[in-house]
């Protein structure tokens, strides 16, 4: 389990924006966004930094990540 704190997520598109870059890096990762606290909790085999990069690039600056 990973989590991680994104910057910019305003709305579900956003969500959705975030959802599909670690679903693109690991099509089986279940994905938990909070926009109220712009945390993103993720549950993959795939690496962090791949997944951490996959959120940077889809337009999102990941400020923090913790991995459990």
């Amino acid at each position: 389990m990973y989590v991680m704190q994104v910057e910019g997520m305003t709305c579900n598109h956003c969500v959705s924006r975030v959802q599909r870059a670690v679903q693109d890096i690991d099509a089986t990762a279940k994905v938990e966004v909070d926009l109220a606290t712009n945390s993103v909790r993720v549950e993959s085999a795939a690496d962090l930094d791949d997944i951490k990069s996959a959120v940077i690039e889809a337009g999102y600056p990941v400020t923090g990540s913790t991995a459990s």
